[in-house]
């Protein structure tokens, strides 16, 4: 609307005027309106913050509640009826101190010579004090007196020439890195405040570099056990690499589990991973990367999805689509296991009777359209994938989450959080 300018009012006509103000409150009116559509925009998606009950966030970057009052009269430790564990006696300990009574504490006569009443036994858990050995290793080189050739002594497994730490003191560094977590500079520090050695980050870095190399083979044969399964699950995290973000793969089916951290997040990944094989069964998120897999049929992950809805019924929990679909998935997903479970009794002919009722009921659920931009998404992404959700039911090694990939790849969550990632490449 286009607003006289002060001249133009002076010489505008009463009539005029009361026509400009009566558009004048139509406007505030409208604009109000607005103003309250958007303040319940900003409440609703103040109240709808994605967590990882409906979303892909981990329960890590969930708010946490704070804990109940310890004096609120609730009962802490052990439940009642609780039975009580007391750590059982060693027969053989490894040393034995005896504290014998030698004098009366009353009138100092000496006891030397009076067998106790009785003998109370007790066990103290100690580790020995640790220090470190130094080998010192001489390898003759002899020259033949017949043909001059110099011949040289063979050092035992793992004291070669080239070494500088032994073998268990290399698996021990792998161990707190690998396992715990620890940095370059906290491994340097345990080892030197438990152990009493001293051994440098760069001696640190060899020791894994040489330790990779060894690994290397037994990937190998993971990596091609894995991708000639019939059923492979796939997912991804980031990375950090020498200061950058890269992307950590893994692929697992029963053969096992491989790992690979590239630095693209494509589906040549994939391609290069799987090379001429390929899978009957693909699982994994909606990534687009994932559903370009060399694979004759996939299966979205429905713990994905069902987080998608929540979000939607979050937001607006009387949608009524969104909580049918939930409560569909959910039941698909219960069916199966009853099925499965070793104390089913239920027959094939039943279980595939349910299974067609579902699958019905999700085909009237996605036809038609719906409430909300979120849930339009969703639908459309449904529709797109229709044969990619109930895949599960049907083939009896398919699971129906991606969660076993998810919790695979939570170690090495874990490890980038805390080390910040990797130095090299290697």
């Amino acid at each position: 609307m286009n607003f006289p300018t002060h001249e133009q009012m002076e010489s505008t006509s009463h009539a005029e005027l009361v026509v400009l103000v009566h558009q004048l409150i139509a406007l505030v009116s409208q604009q109000q309106l607005e103003i309250q559509r958007l303040q319940a925009e900003v409440t609703r998606l103040s109240q709808s913050a994605p967590s990882s009950r409906n979303s892909s966030l981990p329960p890590s970057r969930d708010q946490k509640k704070n804990r109940s009052n310890p004096k609120d009269g609730k009962k802490h430790g052990p439940p009642f009826g609780h039975q009580r564990v007391v750590r059982a006696l060693v027969d053989n300990p490894d040393r034995i101190i005896s504290a014998a009574v030698k004098t009366c504490s009353h009138c100092q006569t000496s006891l030397l010579g009076v067998a106790p009443d009785e003998i109370i036994r007790h066990q103290v858990t100690e580790l020995p004090l640790v220090k470190p050995i130094l080998i010192e290793t001489r390898q003759h080189r002899v020259i033949c007196p017949h043909c001059q050739v110099h011949n040289l002594g063979i050092l035992p497994v793992g004291l070669e020439a080239d070494r500088h730490f032994g073998p268990q003191l290399e698996a021990t560094v792998i161990y707190l890195k690998q396992q715990q977590h620890l940095s370059y500079e906290r491994i340097v520090q345990a080892l030197r405040d438990l152990c009493g050695v001293e051994i440098s980050e760069g001696g640190i870095s060899s020791i894994l570099e040489r330790a990779s190399r060894r690994a290397i083979p037994r990937a190998e044969e993971i990596k091609a056990a894995v991708r000639q399964s019939a059923q492979i699950q796939s997912d991804e995290t980031s990375a950090r690499v020498k200061g950058r973000t890269w992307w950590q793969w893994v692929f697992r089916s029963r053969a096992g589990i491989y790992f690979t951290i590239q630095p693209r997040r494509n589906a040549q990944v994939i391609k290069d991973f799987m090379g001429e094989a390929v899978a009957e069964v693909w699982s994994s998120d909606c990534f687009s990367a994932q559903l370009q897999a060399p694979a004759k049929a996939f299966q979205l992950c429905l713990a994905h999805q069902l987080r998608d809805l929540q979000r939607i019924l979050d937001e607006d929990d009387k949608h009524a689509w969104a909580r049918a679909v939930q409560k569909l998935l959910r039941e698909a997903i219960h069916l199966k296991n009853r099925f499965e479970a070793v104390s089913s009794q239920m027959t094939v002919n039943g279980y595939c009777r349910r299974v067609m009722e579902i699958e019905n009921k999700l085909e009237a659920l996605l036809i038609g359209s719906v409430q909300g931009i979120r849930a339009q998404r969703l639908l459309a992404r449904f529709k797109e994938h229709r044969e990619k959700l109930l895949l599960f039911l049907r083939e009896p090694e398919v699971p129906p989450t991606n969660n076993a990939s998810e919790q695979a790849l939570r170690p090495s969550v874990i490890h980038r959080k805390v080390t910040n990632g990797f130095r090299s490449e290697w």
